[in-house]
C-alpha cells in the first residue's frame, strides 16, 4: 500500500520517480522492522525526502488499492510457500516451538489472516506504526552532513508525530521446561525432522559464539551436520538449519530430509548427536578458524555497497539501540575462543530445551502431535 499514491503522487508514481531518475526502491518486512529503501544519484536528496515525507504524512488506503494488494500478498504466498515443496516448514517450527511470542506466526500471514484483514485494520495499523516517533532515517552516501540535516528537517520534520505511544506489549515466551515431541502430517515427497533449541537473543554476549556454533554445523556442504548425515551416513537428501539470531529470544534448528530406505528416527538421532557432540567435545581451531574466515567473508560482502552500509546501520540502531555494534562485532567474533562456542552449546543444546518434529507423507503418520 506504501507504493499505491498519497495526497500528491499517484499510484506506483513513488517507484516511478525513482527509476526515472536511474534510482531504485523497495521494501521489506522482518520478524522485526519493516524497512524502505531508495538508491538514487545524490543531487535527488531532496527528492527522496519529499517523497517519503509525502507517503508518511498522507498514505492514500483506498478500498480497491487494499483489496488488489491483500489478493497480491495472497498470491506471493502461494508461490513461496503453499506450492512449494516444504514450503511450510518454517510456519510448522514456529507454530510448535513458541506459544505466545508472535514469532509464533508468519510474517507474511496465514491465508487466515489474510482474509480477515480489513481496511480498517490497514488504516489502524498505519496511523499507529507508521509515525516518525517509531521511524529511523539512515542516509549513507556522497552529501554535505549539515546541508542533509536540514534537508530532513524541511520535508519529514513536518510529519505530525502520533500522540499516543507507540505499543510495545509483546508477550515474553516462557522457558521450556522439558522436551517435546511431534508428529505431523504434509502433502511433501519425503519424511522430514527438525530438532530445535531456543536460544537467546541478537546482541546478547552468547549471541556471537552461537553464530560460531550455527557456521561449524550448518554453513554449507563442509558443515558437521551436512558431512553427517548426506555424505558419510547417507541418511538425508538435504540437510541445513542455523541460528536464527534476531530481536528476540529465537531458535537454532536443524533439518533433515530424510533418503528412502532410513527412518526418521535414524535422521533424528544423528542431528541429536551433532549437537550433542558440540557440548561434548570442543570444536577444533581449523573449525574455529574457519568459522571466523566465513563470517569475516559475510561481514564484508554486507557493507559493500551504501545500501548495504544502510542496512547495518539501520539493524545496529533499531535493533541494538547502539550505532557502534554496526562496526564493533567484528573484534568481538575475532575473540571466540573454543570454549566460547562449547559453553553455549551446554547451555542452550539441553534435552529439556529441544523440540523435535517427524513430518511425514500423508498417510504414513499419525496426523496427530503428540
Amino acid at each position: 500500500m506504501m507504493f499505491k499514491g498519497s495526497k500528491n503522487v499517484e499510484p506506483e508514481g513513488h517507484p516511478s520517480w525513482i527509476s526515472s531518475i536511474g534510482g531504485q526502491s523497495n521494501a521489506y518486512t522482518t520478524e522485526d522492522a519493516t524497512v524502505f529503501w531508495e538508491t538514487v544519484p545524490a543531487q535527488y536528496l531532496p527528492l527522496v525526502l519529499w517523497l517519503e515525507a509525502d507517503r508518511l504524512a498522507s498514505l492514500r488506503i483506498d478500498e480497491e488499492a487494499f483489496k488488489n494488494e491483500r489478493e497480491v500478498v495472497k498470491e506471493e504466498r502461494r508461490m513461496r510457500i503453499d506450492n512449494q515443496p516444504y514450503g511450510r516448514l518454517n510456519e510448522l517450527i514456529y507454530d510448535q516451538a513458541f506459544t505466545v511470542h508472535p514469532y509464533k506466526h508468519p510474517t507474511i500471514g496465514s491465508m487466515k489472516d489474510l482474509e480477515a484483514a480489513s481496511i480498517d485494520d490497514v488504516r489502524d495499523f498505519f496511523r499507529t506504526y507508521y509515525v516518525p516517533n517509531n521511524a529511523t532515517l539512515v542516509l549513507v552516501g556522497d552529501f554535505n552532513m549539515k546541508e542533509a540535516q536540514d534537508l530532513v528537517t524541511k520535508y519529514l520534520g513536518r510529519v505530525p508525530k502520533s500522540d499516543r505511544p507507540v505499543p510495545r506489549d509483546i508477550p515474553r515466551e516462557p522457558p521450556q521446561t522439558k522436551e517435546r515431541r511431534v508428529r505431523l502430517d504434509e502433502s511433501w515427497p519425503l519424511p522430514a525432522v527438525v530438532v530445535a533449541h531456543h536460544i537467546t537473543f541478537d546482541g546478547d554476549p552468547d549471541s556471537y559464539p552461537l553464530h560460531i556454533a550455527s557456521k561449524v554445523l550448518s554453513d554449507g556442504q563442509s558443515s558437521r551436520i551436512y558431512r553427517k548425515l548426506v555424505y558419510e551416513e547417507r541418511i538425508a537428501l538435504a540437510a541445513f538449519g542455523g541460528g536464527n539470531i534476531i530481536e528476540d529470544p529465537n531458535l537454532f534448528y536443524a533439518v533433515a530430509i530424510v533418503q528412502p530406505g532410513h527412518t526418521p528416527q535414524q535422521a533424528i538421532d544423528a542431528l541429536i548427536a551433532e549437537l550433542d557432540r558440540l557440548r561434548t567435545d570442543p570444536i577444533t581451531a581449523a573449525e574455529l578458524q574457519q568459522a571466523k574466515n566465513q563470517f569475516a567473508r559475510d561481514y564484508i560482502f554486507s557493507r559493500e555497497s551504501n545500501k548495504d552500509k544502510a542496512m547495518q546501520l539501520g539493524h545496529a540502531v533499531v535493533i541494538h539501540n547502539d550505532i557502534k555494534t554496526a562496526d564493533g562485532e567484528f573484534d568481538i567474533f575475532m575473540n571466540i575462543t573454543q570454549a566460547d562456542v562449547q559453553r553455549v552449546a551446554r547451555k542452550y543444546f539441553t534435552p529439556e530445551n529441544r523440540l523435535v518434529m517427524t513430518i511425514t507423507p500423508k498417510g504414513n503418520g499419525s496426523g496427530e502431535p503428540r
